[in-house]
């Protein structure tokens, strides 16, 4: 009688369980929720979206500044800095909702997230919406400071502020929805995992046409001053190699399989072009330069960009090497040719190499390595490599035109180009009101000391030189 009454006891006991869990179903569902966000892949984004901006500053600040001539060292690193504050309120104001809110003509997003708002710790796949929405600002600012390395050394500040601004909206954020946030171009089947369009062809393009609407510098290419300190440029180069495995691998937006995989073909990519480029020169010029690695390793993580995330480690040594070979002409034979004054080599760095790497994915793609991308030309696809073909042309147009249009609205309500006096002097004195550097201790920092220190680097106006040269009240 006992072991009848335990069982019927267990049976009601096990009935009574099983309601409660049915009962709970939906609680305990919502209280899972949280539990898509994965704690890995969260810092591994995280830590990706500071390695993209260490990329702007100091990594681009310094390749760029130790370019330009000492007079605009300060100037060239702002342009990093400001960009980095001002994409930072931008992004949250309108650049995030413009980019990736919901799909609107496939061409911009709507106002979903205006002002963050439903951007929260809510989940996006295995992460946070807000790391993802901060990761993708960090791209914004990269690739509107990339831009200014197009007119370095002549461009007025205002100017410079109002067209970062307008292009970032205009360009940058309808550009990023196309291709990255459901847009026509992702509708096409292009592949870009991590911004050979959206930032390298976009910002090249755009460089040289900035290059031809601002003119070019006093005295180009006869009078241009060297770079002022190289070792700046491969310390600029250094970072950028480095910030750009959160760049690349980082755009996996999971610490998992993929993640390394574009780590490694990132690496080996730009080994790949930095030899190219150097055997290049070394065959042609006679010497290989530390200027030169440097320039070549930009161009090869610039070629490896789009492609990271879809092609085998080997291919990605050829998507390297065609970077390296591709900037080398284009910064060394077409830039002459053009008779625009990229400043900084933006348009054959980022936008030539740019463009080589979105069409070499077209070529080498492999669904083995990533089945949500495609199969490419190799792999018996060459419709895909059609998709690239048109992504690039339609890259090329948006910026090309859309900077354009932007600079003539610019150049309507402020001056674009500094004056030949402002020039002369240096942008850093002129507009900023600082010096790089002083090295001699007689001078200090009067004003007085200002003008000797131009007087010798032969900077000065005629206006400065006799108030110099004037005799002293007694």
């Amino acid at each position: 009688m006992r072991k009848a009454h335990l069982t019927k006891g267990g049976f009601i006991g096990l009935a009574v369980l099983a309601l409660w869990l049915l009962a709970a179903m939906p609680v305990l569902a919502e209280e899972a929720d949280p539990a898509a966000i994965n704690s890995g892949d969260t810092a591994w984004v995280l830590a990706s979206a500071a390695l993209v901006m260490a990329m702007v500053v100091p990594g681009l600040a310094f390749f760029y500044g130790g370019l330009v001539s000492q007079r605009n060292a300060l100037s060239t690193l702002m342009h990093s800095f400001f960009v980095l504050a001002l994409i930072a309120v931008q992004w949250v104001l309108w650049g995030y909702t413009l980019a990736f809110g919901s799909d609107i003509g496939g061409i911009f997003g709507g106002l979903d997230y205006l002002g963050f708002r439903g951007v929260g710790q809510e989940a996006s796949g295995t992460i946070p919406h807000l790391a993802f929405a901060a990761f993708q600002g960090m791209f914004a600012a990269i690739t509107v400071a990339l831009i200014t390395g197009g007119f370095a050394e002549r461009m007025r500040f205002p100017a410079f502020v109002l067209f970062s601004l307008l292009w970032a909206t205009l360009i940058y954020d309808p550009l990023a929805h196309m291709v990255w946030g459901g847009g026509w171009i992702a509708q096409l089947g292009a592949l870009d995992f991590a911004g050979g369009t959206v930032v390298h062809i976009s910002s090249g393009i755009s460089a040289l046409v900035a290059a031809y609407v601002i003119g070019k510098r006093q005295g180009y290419p006869h009078a241009i001053h060297p770079p002022h300190n190289v070792p700046f440029t491969v310390l600029g180069a250094a970072l950028l190699w480095f910030g750009w495995f959160g760049f690349n691998a980082g755009s996996a937006l999971a610490a998992d399989g993929l993640a390394a995989h574009a780590f490694v073909a990132t690496h080996a990519a730009t080994g790949a072009a930095t030899l190219a480029w150097l055997i290049l020169e070394w065959t042609l010029r006679g010497k290989p330069t530390v200027l030169g690695a440097a320039t070549g390793a930009v161009a090869g993580l610039v070629a490896i960009t789009p492609a990271a995330g879809f092609v085998d480690v080997w291919a990605s040594i050829f998507v390297g090497l065609g970077g390296g070979i591709v900037g080398y002409w284009g910064v060394n034979w077409l830039k002459a040719r053009l008779g625009a004054d990229d400043a900084l080599d933006v348009f054959g760095v980022h936008g030539l190499a740019g463009t080589w790497g979105a069409l070499a994915t077209g070529i080498f793609a492999n669904t083995a390595v990533n089945p949500a991308g495609a199969d490419g030309l190799l792999f018996g696809n060459p419709g895909q490599f059609v998709s690239q073909l048109i992504s690039v042309v339609a890259a090329w147009l948006i910026a090309g035109v859309g900077t354009y249009i932007i600079l003539k609205i610019v150049g309507a309500l402020t001056p674009l180009r500094a004056s030949k006096e402002e020039e002369a002097t240096g942008l850093d004195q002129t507009i900023h009101g600082e010096t790089a550097y002083n090295f001699s201790p007689t001078f200090g920092n009067t004003a007085s000391g200002l003008l000797a220190e131009q007087h010798m680097s032969g900077a000065t106006t005629v206006k400065q030189r006799i108030s110099m040269e004037a005799p002293e009240s007694p």
